[in-house]
C-alpha cells in the first residue's frame, strides 16, 4: 500500500496575485501622500555682484597676536623677545612696546589679541605688573594660557 501522507510529487500552489496587488496599492498610496509634502523650488530673484574690487571697504586684516611669556625668575618675553630687567616693576620698555603696538593697531583699525603664558612658579606680582602695562597701553583682549602649545 501506498502512504498518502508523504508525497514525493511537488505541489503546484500557483501564482498568488492578491499579495502583489496589495503591495502595489500600498506603494502607490505612499507616493500619493508624499507628493503633497514635496515643495517646488521657486525662482530666486536677486542678482549676484559683479567680480571686482569693492569701493570704500577694506579687506579685514587678521588681528595682531602677541604671546607674552612670564618666566619663573620674572623675565618677561613678548613674541620671543625679552623686555626690561627682571627687577624692574614698572617695565618701561615693555609698556612702550605695547603702547606702540596698540597705537599702530588703532591706526589700522585692527585688533590686538594678547595671550599670557606664565610658568608654574612665576610670581603673581609679576603677572600683575604685565597686566598693568597692558592696561596703560589700553589693551583689552587678554587671555591666559596654560602649558606649551
Amino acid at each position: 500500500m501506498k502512504s498518502s501522507a508523504i508525497s514525493s510529487e511537488p505541489v503546484n500552489v500557483g501564482f498568488q496575485i492578491a499579495p502583489m496587488i496589495d503591495v502595489v496599492f500600498v506603494i502607490m498610496l505612499f507616493f500619493m501622500v508624499m507628493a503633497n509634502s514635496v515643495k517646488m523650488e521657486r525662482h530666486l530673484s536677486f542678482g549676484l555682484p559683479a567680480p571686482g574690487p569693492i569701493v570704500g571697504e577694506r579687506p579685514a586684516l587678521p588681528p595682531t597676536e602677541l604671546d607674552v611669556v612670564i618666566a619663573e625668575d620674572g623675565m618677561v618675553m613678548m613674541n620671543e623677545e625679552q623686555y626690561d630687567a627682571v627687577g624692574q616693576k614698572a617695565m618701561p620698555l615693555f609698556t612702550a612696546a605695547l603702547q606702540r603696538i596698540s597705537a599702530d593697531a588703532v591706526a589700522r583699525g585692527d585688533k590686538v589679541l594678547v595671550t599670557i603664558r606664565a610658568e608654574e612658579q612665576a610670581s603673581y606680582e609679576r603677572i600683575i605688573d604685565v597686566m598693568n602695562a597692558m592696561s596703560k597701553a589700553k589693551l583689552a583682549n587678554v587671555t591666559f594660557a596654560v602649558g606649551e602649545e
